[in-house]
């Protein structure tokens, strides 16, 4: 670990940042350009004694975890994230179509959308990263591990995973997920983790096995969706995806008609969110 070449480089990657540039709200009394020190802290979830210790070049090794959260925090590119890796004394992670860092260009339009449900996804269907509306709607997803954490495997695994769609919805949804794995099988092959999710599913899900035979391929997402939320009820929203260049990874975006019923639902979502139904 090269404590000096850390501390500078978070230091310079933070101060090139501006608060808008990772989704925050510039305050009336700001008085530096770049991120605060507290700022990055909140965006990765460590205390913000921590972070300042890295900067200033005598703090712990940071964990993988701790870094993939940095890399994310401080938007780096992939080129960025293994130099931050290695100089932190950790090899950098393989690069596949499955990598879990976010591309920076959908992070940065997602920064932006805070009005409507929005997240990344990677093509097993994983979120990578979601908004306090996505959150809203679909639940918070960091929540998962392991092969949890596709969506396609707790469709088929996990009864709950459909209450968001209405009965009549969830076969068509199904058969999305499958014909969208079978993309991701037909490039990584049976040795990839596509194949690992398929043979696990075929043991665990006779519904998922009868749907894998008809061999179905698409990558593309329904432009209509209802969705069912146990508050407000259903909210009709059109979806558009913006794949990044190799379509390994989509951000994906809800969207309700102006003025619509969907729209004040979405509203009132917005400024409730999710802790106040749960809690």
């Amino acid at each position: 670990m090269d404590r000096e070449q850390l501390a500078d480089f978070l230091r310079h990657r933070r101060e090139s940042l501006r608060p808008e540039d990772v989704g925050l709200r510039t305050g009336a009394r700001r008085r530096v350009a770049g991120l605060r020190r507290g700022e990055v802290a909140e965006l990765t979830g460590m205390s913000a004694d921590y972070y300042t210790r890295l900067e200033q070049g005598r703090g712990p090794q940071p964990s993988a975890q701790m870094l993939a959260a940095l890399a994310r925090a401080l938007r780096l590119t992939t080129d960025e994230r293994d130099h931050l890796y290695r100089i932190s004394g950790h090899h950098a992670p393989t690069r596949t179509r499955l990598d879990p860092h976010v591309a920076p260009a959908l992070q940065r339009v997602l920064d932006r959308l805070d009005d409507t449900p929005a997240m990344v996804l990677s093509s097993l269907a994983e979120t990578l990263v979601q908004n306090r509306l996505a959150a809203a709607i679909f639940g918070d997803h960091s929540r998962f591990t392991g092969m949890a954490r596709s969506a396609i495997y707790r469709w088929f695994t996990d009864a709950s995973e459909r209450d968001v769609y209405p009965v009549a919805d969830q076969p068509r949804q199904g058969r999305a997920h499958v014909a969208n794995l079978r993309v991701a099988y037909g490039l990584g092959g049976p040795a990839s983790r596509a194949g690992q999710l398929v043979r696990a599913l075929q043991k665990e899900s006779a519904e998922f096995a009868e749907l894998w035979e008809r061999h179905e391929v698409a990558s593309r997402f329904e432009d209509h969706k209802t969705l069912l939320h146990p508050e407000v009820g259903a909210i009709e929203v059109d979806c558009q995806a913006l794949l990044t260049e190799d379509q390994s990874q989509a951000l994906l975006i809800l969207t309700a008609a102006p003025r619509s019923e969907a729209a004040d639902k979405l509203a009132l979502l917005r400024v409730l969110g999710q802790e106040q139904f749960t809690s």
